[in-house]
């Protein structure tokens, strides 16, 4: 039974965790769940190993059996050179060395102290490269078709993302940027697709919780903090540093809180991605943890029950966090490009309240 429900909870909320055993501890690289002396099991070192990064793809545990993918390790030693071999030389449990390298929980080290770089193709990095395969793959049919359609309805992919693109587009970029949106159009468009596709990925049995890593969200967030920054004109700059219309003594005391703002910012953006894919995550294995907490069948339908629930929940997430993460980037710069005379071309609001030379042009 106890078999059943793990293939159940794989296959309808997608996480990967090992069985409990007795006396021993599993220590596969996803799948690190200590038992403890009584043998229960333990959620949170699931949970977090579920979440984390790891030098190996684990899939699923069912009984003794692990489907996994060893991954390249990648080291530069100085002195010694490059060295690129197989995680699985590490053994099963990552307890092993290897050309005096070994894994502590997860951080690539040498047995004599001395100083390794890692360039290891991890979990999350493998995730990353196959999202963008997908996405280069998508795209290129859709501008393939948008050629070959060009004057016609859309057919096959293009039919699907052409609407989306449109939104992105007339929605988001035109209505926060304003009449400089062009600039910024395939920037936002990537950050958009590329988080919708990846938070999609993430909830497929055995996936990478890539949009939930802390570092993918400080990238694109300080993407965006660049752009903003060099994109900034003279009156982004003259609020920021001399905000006008307001008493002297006050524009002092607003000068740091617009400088600290610069950088809030951003880090709300990072925050908001990480922080959201990462508690769906860890909601619905809390959910269908409690099966093994309680080691009961009886509570199995309302854990499954809740955890089928959050997870196509996680899927409207999916897309509402693109949406968010796109539209305050956009907002962001549209703050900085805005001239003062810009509400004269209906920024911010519907076209049909633009002047006529607007719509003409």
């Amino acid at each position: 039974m106890k078999r059943f429900l793990a293939l159940v909870f794989w296959i309808l909320t997608l996480p990967v965790f090992a069985q409990e055993h007795p006396t021993e501890v599993s220590t596969t690289a996803d799948t690190q769940v200590e038992a403890t002396e009584e043998g229960k099991f333990n959620a949170g070192e699931m949970i977090l190993h579920h979440i984390g990064d790891s030098h190996e793809w684990h899939f699923a545990t069912l009984g003794e059996t692990h489907w996994t993918l060893p991954l390249p390790i990648i080291a530069y030693r100085p002195g010694k050179g490059l060295s690129v071999f197989s995680s699985s030389r590490f053994g099963h449990d990552f307890k092993e060395s290897y050309d005096g390298l070994k894994l502590e929980h997860e951080h690539l080290v040498t047995e004599d102290g001395s100083t390794v770089y890692d360039f290891s193709i991890t979990k999350n990095v493998a995730s990353l490269l196959i999202s963008v395969v997908l996405l280069l793959v998508v795209f290129t049919s859709v501008a393939s078709g948008y050629k070959k359609n060009h004057g016609k309805a859309p057919k096959g992919l293009q039919s699907f993302f052409e609407p989306i693109i449109l939104f992105v587009r007339d929605e988001v970029a035109k209505k926060a940027i304003g009449p400089k949106y062009h600039k910024y159009l395939p920037y936002l468009l990537t950050i958009f697709f590329f988080i919708w596709f990846n938070n999609l990925l993430g909830l497929l049995p055995g996936a990478a919780n890539l949009t939930g890593n802390i570092a993918v969200t400080f990238l694109f967030a300080f993407i965006t903090l660049l752009i903003t920054t060099f994109s900034g004109n003279k009156h982004y700059w003259k609020h920021i540093f001399w905000t006008p219309g307001v008493p002297l003594p006050l524009r002092i005391i607003m000068l740091p809180v617009e400088v600290i703002g610069i950088f809030t910012k951003p880090f709300s953006l990072m925050v908001r991605l990480f922080a959201n894919i990462t508690a769906g995550h860890i909601i619905i294995l809390s959910f269908i943890s409690l099966i093994f907490i309680f080691n009961s069948v009886a509570v199995s339908p309302l854990s499954l029950a809740f955890g089928l629930f959050i997870s196509c929940l996680e899927l409207l997430v999916a897309i509402l966090q693109a949406y968010i993460f796109t539209l305050l980037t956009a907002m962001y710069i549209g703050g900085a490009v805005e001239e003062h005379d810009d509400h004269d071309y209906g920024i911010g609001g519907d076209d049909a309240d633009a002047p006529a030379h607007v719509h003409a042009h």
